[in-house]
C-alpha cells in the first residue's frame, strides 16, 4: 500500500489537532467530502485505497478500536446488489436487445451500449443528490431505498418486450445510486486508520465476487425455457418473458439485502449539536484549528505529477470499461462476423472466470508485486501487456475460423489461459489509485482530487460503451480490417497506455510500509 506524498508530513503531526479532526472526520464529516473516487468494474478496489490512504501516516497514531466484523459483514452483503444487478444481464443482453428489437445482428451492438452507456449516465446524474441525502437524513434510510429501488428495478427488466422499456428500467436502476456512496461511507465510519484497510479489502473482494455471480446467475437463468426443457418447456409464462426467471433471481437478491439492512445494519452518520451549524463550527468545539482554504482545481492540476496521474488514471479507465463493453458482445458475435458464437451459458462462464481471475490478481498477486516493482513498475508492466492482451482477440477467432477439430481444440485450450491470465491487467486500476494518492500536495485535497477522478470515470463510463459497441457494429457490418477494426483501434489506445506509464512521475510511487514504520518512529521518540 502507499499513502499520500506531501509537504503536510510534518504538519500533519502536529499534535493533538490532528487526531481530533481524525476522530471528527468519522463523525461528522459530510458524506460527498469524505468519499473517495470509486473505480470501476468495478472498480471499487480504487475506493478502498483511497480511503485508507487518506489516513495512514500522516494522521500518525490514533485511538484504535476493534472492527466491527458483524456490520462490515452486512455492508459487504449489501454491496453484492449494485456489480449483480449490472453484470447480470451482460451475457443475455445482445440476444434480448435482438429479439425485443428484431434487429440484424449487425445492429446489435448499438443497442447494447445504448443501454449500458445510459445506465451509468443516470448514477452520474443522480449521485450529488443520494450524497446529500445520505448527510441530512442519515446513511442507512439512503442505503436501504437504495437497494429496494434496485431490486424491483432489475426484477422488472426481465419483463421488458420493447428496447425503450429497456432503456427506461436500466435508467431507473442507475437512478438508485445511493449504494455506490453509502456503503463506502459507513464502511470508513465504522473503522480507524488501523483498521480500514482489513475492512475495504473484503469490500474489494466483495464487489469481484459480485463480478463473478452476475454474470454467472444471468447466464444459467436465462431463457429457462430452452436450457432446461425438462423442467420450464411449455410453461406460458418462461416462453413469453425468457429472460425473467434471471432478474427475479437477482431482485429478490436485493430484497435480501434490503432486509438484513433494514434489520441488522447500524446507523454510521453521527449528527451532534455542531453539526448542523457547519463542519468549521464543529471543529471550533472540537478544540481544532480551522481548516485552510481549500485549493481550486486549477490548482489542484498543476500541482506537481497530478496531471500527468490524472491522465493515467484516466486511460486506464478507458481501456477498461471499453473491453467490458465489448467483450460480451463479441463473444456472442457469429465466428462468421469475427466473434466466438458463445451461448448465454458460455458467457455467463467466461466473465465468471474472468471475474474470479481479477479478484486473485488483485487480492493475492499485486500485493507482494507492488512491493517488489513499486507502483510506476506494475503500472508500466500492465501498459506493456496491455496491447498484447487487446491484439490476442482476433486471432482467437481466427483458430475458430478454421473450423477443424484441431482449431477447436487449441482454442478450447488457450481461451481458458486467456482469462485466467489476461485479468493482471486490471491490477493497473489500483495502481493508478495508489499512484492518484501519492501525488496529491497534501492529505487536505486527497478528497477533490479524487472527486475530479470520479467525475471523469463517470463520464468515461457513461460514452465508452455505446462508443466501443458502436464501433463493433460498423467493423462488423462494413467488414473493416476483416471486422477488426474495433480491436485494432482498442490495441492502439492500449499502446498509448505504454508510453503514458513511462512518464509517469517518482512522486507517485512511494514506500507505505517505511512511511509507517517512519511515522511510528517519529512519534515513538517524541
Amino acid at each position: 500500500m502507499t499513502s499520500t506524498d506531501s509537504p503536510g508530513s510534518n504538519g500533519a503531526d502536529d499534535g493533538k489537532g490532528n487526531n481530533a479532526n481524525s476522530k471528527l472526520a468519522s463523525e461528522t464529516t459530510p458524506l460527498l467530502a469524505s468519499s473517495p473516487v470509486a473505480t470501476t468494474s468495478d472498480s471499487t478496489i480504487a475506493s478502498a485505497i483511497a480511503e485508507g490512504g487518506e489516513s495512514n501516516p500522516l494522521l500518525g497514531k490514533s485511538e484504535d478500536k476493534p472492527l466491527p466484523k458483524v456490520q462490515i459483514f452486512f455492508l459487504c452483503y449489501a454491496r453484492l446488489v449494485e456489480p449483480i444487478a449490472f453484470f447480470s444481464i451482460f451475457p443475455y443482453i445482445n440476444q434480448m436487445v435482438q429479439e425485443n428489437g428484431n434487429l440484424v445482428e449487425e445492429d446489435v451492438g448499438f443497442y447494447a451500449g445504448l443501454i449500458e452507456s445510459l445506465f451509468s449516465l443516470t448514477q452520474m446524474l443522480v449521485m450529488l443528490f443520494w450524497g446529500k441525502a445520505a448527510d441530512r437524513w442519515g446513511r442507512k434510510p439512503v442505503l436501504v431505498t437504495s437497494l429496494l429501488g434496485v431490486a424491483v428495478s432489475t426484477s422488472l427488466f426481465g419483463l421488458s418486450r420493447s428496447i425503450w422499456q429497456m432503456i427506461v428500467l436500466r435508467c431507473l436502476a442507475g437512478v438508485f445510486a445511493g449504494t455506490i456512496v453509502t456503503i463506502r461511507t459507513m464502511i470508513a465510519e465504522h473503522s480507524t486508520p488501523r483498521t480500514q484497510a482489513r475492512a475495504f479489502s473484503w469490500f474489494a473482494f466483495t464487489s469481484n465476487i459480485g463480478i463473478f455471480l452476475g454474470p454467472l446467475i444471468g447466464g444459467v437463468l436465462a431463457d429457462p425455457a430452452h436450457q432446461y426443457p425438462w423442467a420450464f418447456a411449455g410453461v406460458p409464462f418462461f416462453e413469453a418473458y425468457p429472460y425473467a426467471l434471471s432478474s427475479f433471481v437477482v431482485g429478490c437478491l436485493g430484497l435480501t439485502a434490503v432486509v438484513t439492512s433494514a434489520v441488522f445494519i447500524e446507523e454510521t452518520l453521527q449528527k451532534s449539536k455542531g453539526h448542523n451549524a457547519g463542519s468549521d463550527d464543529s471543529e471550533a468545539e472540537a478544540g481544532a484549528q480551522p481548516k485552510p482554504a481549500p485549493a481550486s482545481t486549477l490548482d489542484l492540476l498543476k500541482a506537481p505529477g497530478v496531471g500527468i496521474v490524472l491522465y493515467n488514471y484516466g486511460h486506464a479507465m478507458l481501456l477498461g470499461f471499453a473491453y467490458t463493453a465489448i467483450v460480451p458482445l463479441f463473444w456472442y458475435t457469429s465466428i462468421s462476423n469475427g466473434g466466438f458464437g458463445f451461448s448465454s451459458l458460455q458467457i455467463s462462464l467466461s466473465m465468471g472466470l474472468t471475474g474470479l481471475s481479477q479478484a486473485i490478481w488483485l487480492l493475492l498477486v499485486f500485493p507482494p508485486l507492488q512491493h517488489r516493482l513499486g507502483t510506476n513498475g506494475v503500472l508500466r508492466a500492465c501498459g506493456a501487456a496491455y496491447p498484447f492482451f487487446m491484439g490476442i482477440m482476433p486471432f482467437m477467432n481466427l483458430i475458430l475460423y478454421q473450423d477443424t477439430d484441431a482449431a477447436r481444440i487449441a482454442f478450447w485450450v488457450l481461451i481458458p489461459l486467456l482469462l485466467v491470465l489476461g485479468p493482471g491487467v486490471s491490477m493497473a486500476f489500483t495502481g493508478v489509485q495508489l499512484a492518484l494518492n501519492d501525488v496529491a500536495p497534501s492529505p487536505a485535497v486527497l478528497g477533490t482530487l479524487n472527486a475530479l477522478a470520479l467525475t471523469v470515470t463517470s463520464g468515461l463510463r457513461a460514452f465508452s460503451p455505446v462508443l466501443f459497441t458502436s464501433l463493433f457494429a460498423v467493423s462488423v457490418k462494413g467488414n473493416l480490417v476483416w471486422g477488426y477494426l474495433v480491436w485494432l483501434i482498442l490495441t492502439v489506445i492500449a499502446a498509448g497506455f505504454t508510453v503514458s506509464t513511462r512518464l509517469l512521475p517518482a512522486a507517485s510511487e512511494q514506500d507505505y510500509d517505511r512511511g509507517v514504520a517512519e511515522t511510528e518512529e517519529n512519534t515513538d521518540g517524541n
